[in-house]
């Protein structure tokens, strides 16, 4: 079986955005013309707690790149106008920023040992 040939990267870029690593990655086909990957890489976590990454990638080719172009305009356009650039979200982490009616400013919930009895 023949060796996997190393697909060279021409140019590369990444953007970081919380747990999430988005790369752009310029590459070349076989009749060495250029195309572009996108990959999303997210870290997660085994059941042991050993992070692993999942990854997903998008190949996107030059006589693709206008109306993908287009798209992703019209779509972040639609989302800013809908909902603004306000970040809306529900995540456990923000549940845990959440003070419980009986946690004081240190962030210790305070118990009444009494009325556990």
């Amino acid at each position: 079986m023949a060796a996997k040939k190393d697909i060279e990267e021409i140019f590369s870029k990444s953007v970081r955005s919380g747990r999430r690593t988005y790369f752009f990655d310029v590459r070349s086909t076989r009749a060495e013309d250029y195309f572009l990957t996108i990959t999303e890489s997210k870290r997660d976590f085994n059941e042991d707690g050993t992070p692993f990454y999942k990854k997903h990638k998008i190949y996107l080719y030059k006589e693709d790149f206008e109306s993908f172009k287009n798209a992703l305009s019209q779509i972040s356009e639609f989302i800013i106008k809908e909902k603004g650039t306000k970040i809306i979200s529900n995540t456990k982490s923000e549940d845990k920023e959440k003070k419980t009616d009986n946690q004081d400013e240190s962030g210790f919930t305070e118990v009444d040992l009494d009325e556990l009895s």
